[in-house]
C-alpha cells in the first residue's frame, strides 16, 4: 500500500463556505493543531469567527479562489451549492488540493447527475425522470403517475426548490412556481422512515462508517436525529454497505452523507448525497471519540481515520429560528449539550444551533 504523507500540525486547511459546518470543521482542525482559512461571501460568518483567517469573496472570482488555494495546504468545502465551473479550473491548477474533488461536487450538486450516477452503480432511488421542459414533465407524470415531487436539479435544500404534484392538473402551476427550471420528477415512495449514513474515506481508499441514524423533519427541515436508528441488524448492514459503495465509486476523499428512504419491508432507496459533513452527523461531536468533523479533517489532511464507534446513544435537536432564544434554559439543563453557531439574526427556518442529549449505549 502506498504510504500517504500527512500534513503536519501547523498546516492550513482551506474551507470553501463559511457557515456552521465550516465553523465546526475549523474547530476540529484546531484540536489537531491545524489552522483553518475559510472563503465565502459573508464577513461576520459562523466559520470566520473561529478561523485563523477568512477571505470574503465570490465563488466565481477565479483570482480570489486562486489566491485562497495558494494560501492553503489542502482545501475542502462545507456545502454543495458552489459554482463548479470556476472551482474546477482553479482546482486543476492546484494539483489535488481540493478534497473531495470538483468532479464529485459536480455530481452531487445536480440531482440529474446524482441520480444517474447512483442508478449506474446499481443503487436504487425513487423512480424519476429528468424535466427540461413542460413536455418532459407531462411525459414524466404519464410514466410515474401522481402524486409525485418536482424538484429543481440544482440549489434545492431544506425543502426549497420543490413542489408536490398531487394530481396531473397541478403540474403546470408547480412548474411555473419553480420558474421553469431544469428539474427532476420523483415518483412517490411510501417509506416508513428516513435514515442516513456518514462514511469517511481517506487518501489510501480506507473507509470508516458511522452507525445509521433516523432523521425526523418538520416543514422539510431536519428537526431531530436519533442515533442509532432502531433497525434490524441486516438492514443496518445494508445501509452501511450502500453508503460505503457510493464513497468508493465516487473515489471520495473526505466524508459523504447518504440520505435514504426505508420502506416497511426493509427496502432502501437513496434520496440524496452530501459530500461534506452533514446535519444528521452533529451528534458525533458529543457521542463519539472522533466526530464527523474530525474525520473530515483527518481524511483531507492525510491523517489516519479515527474510530467512528459511539460511546453513547444520542438524540440531536436542531434549534431553528427563535428556538435558539431558549439558550439560557438549555444551558442550565445538565443533560443538554448546547452548540450555538454565532449567527446574529434568527429567521424562520434558519438553523441557529443544536442541542444533543446522550444516553447509555445500547446494542452494537
Amino acid at each position: 500500500m502506498t504510504r500517504i504523507k500527512a500534513l503536519a500540525p501547523g498546516a492550513t486547511l482551506g474551507i470553501l463556505g463559511n457557515g456552521q459546518l465550516g465553523r465546526m470543521t475549523a474547530l476540529a482542525a484546531a484540536r489537531l493543531g491545524y489552522r483553518a482559512h475559510c472563503f465565502g461571501p459573508e464577513a461576520d460568518s459562523p466559520a470566520a469567527q473561529v478561523c485563523a483567517r477568512a477571505t470574503v469573496g465570490d465563488y466565481r472570482d477565479e483570482a480570489a479562489l486562486t489566491a485562497f488555494f495558494a494560501a492553503c495546504d489542502a482545501v475542502t468545502y462545507e456545502f454543495e451549492n458552489i459554482p463548479v465551473e470556476a472551482l474546477t479550473r482553479v482546482a486543476k491548477k492546484a494539483r489535488g488540493k481540493l478534497r473531495p474533488s470538483a468532479a464529485i461536487l459536480s455530481v452531487c450538486q445536480d440531482r440529474i447527475a446524482e441520480k444517474t450516477f447512483l442508478n449506474a452503480i446499481g443503487v436504487a432511488t425513487a423512480p424519476w425522470r429528468a424535466v427540461r421542459s413542460r413536455a418532459d414533465l407531462e411525459a414524466g407524470l404519464a410514466a410515474l403517475g401522481a402524486p409525485a415531487i418536482l424538484k429543481t436539479a440544482r440549489m434545492g435544500y431544506d425543502g426549497k426548490g420543490q413542489r408536490k404534484i398531487a394530481k396531473p392538473a397541478d403540474a403546470a402551476r408547480a412548474h411555473a412556481e419553480l420558474g421553469g427550471a431544469i428539474a427532476v420528477l420523483e415518483g412517490f415512495v411510501d417509506f416508513e422512515r428516513e435514515i442516513s449514513v456518514i462514511v469517511a474515506r481517506d487518501l489510501a481508499g480506507r473507509a470508516r462508517a458511522y452507525v445509521p441514524v433516523e432523521n425526523r423533519h418538520k416543514h422539510h427541515i431536519l428537526d431531530e436525529t436519533i442515533a442509532p436508528a432502531r433497525l434490524p441488524a441486516a438492514v443496518a448492514r445494508k445501509a452501511v454497505a450502500t453508503a460505503s459503495k457510493i464513497a468508493r465509486e465516487l473515489d471520495l476523499v473526505g466524508v459523504v452523507a447518504v440520505e435514504m428512504f426505508l420502506s416497511e419491508g426493509g427496502e432502501i432507496r437513496v434520496n440524496e448525497l452530501a459530500p461534506r459533513p452533514h446535519n444528521s452527523g452533529h451528534w458525533t461531536i458529543d457521542a463519539c471519540a472522533v466526530s464527523q468533523f474530525e474525520q473530515t479533517v483527518r481524511a483531507v489532511m492525510g491523517l489516519p481515520l479515527g474510530d467512528p464507534a459511539r460511546h453513547s446513544d444520542a438524540k440531536m435537536k436542531n434549534l431553528i429560528g427563535r428556538e435558539a432564544d431558549a439558550w439560557a434554559k438549555i444551558a442550565a439543563d445538565p443533560k443538554a449539550i448546547l452548540h450555538l453557531y454565532g449567527k446574529a439574526e434568527a429567521r424562520p427556518g434558519r438553523k441557529m444551533g443544536h442541542v444533543t442529549r446522550l444516553g447509555p449505549r445500547k446494542g452494537r
